[in-house]
């Protein structure tokens, strides 16, 4: 007999729930203030009263994400783009998988521009470490996401493993809701995208018949992100430097924050996402019924970034970047200028300088910088060489 499982403490909220919670989200000042940053052409009373005239998920995310994600995209003079959905199969929902680039911006770019496309948007996996604030938590949620436990005991985290799991497999098979969900667990900060075998593992445990058949139900599909200029890149390159330092460093809920309020708010250049075909077919041929389920994981770990890195967009900055981190200039006059060279070496010099350590080793932070802006490249030509 199946088990069945509580999702109250991870769900979304539905629509009947919308009214309760604007209402006390809007009681809360730090709420308004963060609107208005956004819509300063907006008075307390007037984001009141807007907010409070939302009655259901749709219209929370049509009416204030939508033009909250597209507001801070023209704020910064960013650009975006998305492409392949007409690759997917309409009549099926679907496990969409990406690499993370940034905590908010990557799911929110997503479902805003299928939200603006006419299609129907994605319930998103948040870890419930970002939930800081109350009504953080309560505007992912109403922003469709649900929560995924990232700290506890080894048993604690397995039953909520099992939860998460039979959740997202529900969502899917019973043709309620696609589902959004980064290949690992936070982001990849040198941006060196791997699929988190964990992930998979987890994926893997409410499956009823066989592993191989567990995933293709799933109906998984790769999504590739790519940013031109990761607006996180300086706190990422910070992180590199204080675990270097600190071997016990760990980032507190205050840096969560600042990462997602300057993952908003910061410059972005062109931001394309790629939706990539099903990866049914190859699990199909490349998986054997007889192999065991690390074996099935481990090749469907390998399809999934094969796929992601394959669809990367790729820019100058990223061929610089290469070339500065093995010492040459050999892409110079092919993938870019002398001046797209220097305007992208003064961007990192710039960014180094935010940096805010007492002992700020500018060369190992100016490595870091080359290698996370290298990493999308030198993956991406490896994938369209096999």
């Amino acid at each position: 007999m199946a088990t069945e499982y509580n999702y109250d403490s991870i769900r979304p909220y539905k629509d009947e729930e919308v009214k309760a919670v604007i209402e006390r989200m809007t009681e809360d000042p730090e709420v308004i203030g963060v609107i208005q940053t956004l819509f300063p052409d907006k008075e307390t009373k007037e984001v009141v009263q807007w907010l409070r005239s939302m009655r259901s998920i749709y219209d929370f995310q049509s009416q204030l994400i939508a033009p909250l994600i597209l507001r801070s995209l023209d704020m910064t003079g960013s650009t975006y783009s998305l492409n392949g959905f007409e690759m997917v199969e309409k009549e099926k929902e679907h496990l969409f998988i990406s690499n993370h680039r940034d905590i908010i911006m990557d799911a929110g770019i997503l479902n805003t521009l299928m939200n603006r496309s006419g299609i129907v948007t994605t319930e998103n996996a948040i870890g419930d470490n970002l939930c800081a604030r109350p009504w953080i938590t309560d505007a992912l949620k109403l922003n469709k996401s649900f929560l995924v436990r990232r700290s506890g005991t080894k048993r604690e985290l397995f039953e909520a493993f099992q939860v998460l799991s039979s959740y997202i497999r529900s969502a899917i098979t019973t043709g309620r809701t696609s589902i959004w969900i980064a290949q690992r667990e936070g982001r990849a900060k040198d941006s060196d995208d791997r699929t988190q075998e964990s992930l998979l593992k987890m994926f893997s445990i409410s499956g009823k018949e066989s592993v191989k058949k567990g995933f293709m139900d799933l109906n998984i599909i790769p999504v590739s992100f790519s940013y031109q200029y990761d607006s996180c890149d300086y706190l990422k390159a910070k992180e590199f430097q204080q675990k270097r330092d600190d071997a016990e460093f760990k980032k507190s809920p205050a840096d969560d924050v600042l990462s997602m309020k300057v993952g908003v708010m910061g410059f972005k250049g062109d931001v394309h996402i790629q939706i990539t075909d099903s990866i049914n077919e190859e699990i199909d041929r490349i998986v054997g019924e007889e192999d065991d389920r690390q074996t099935v994981i481990d090749k469907v770990a390998v399809i999934i970034d094969r796929k992601i890195h394959a669809n990367y967009r790729i820019y100058p900055n990223n061929y610089v970047a290469m070339d500065n981190l093995r010492g040459n200039t050999q892409h110079l006059g092919s993938q870019y200028t002398q001046e797209e060279k220097n305007q992208f070496e003064s961007y990192v010099e710039k960014q180094i300088e935010k940096i805010d350590l007492p002992n700020k080793d500018k060369e190992f932070l100016r490595e870091r910088f080359w290698t996370m802006y290298a990493n999308p490249l030198i993956n991406h030509l490896a994938a369209k060489a096999q």
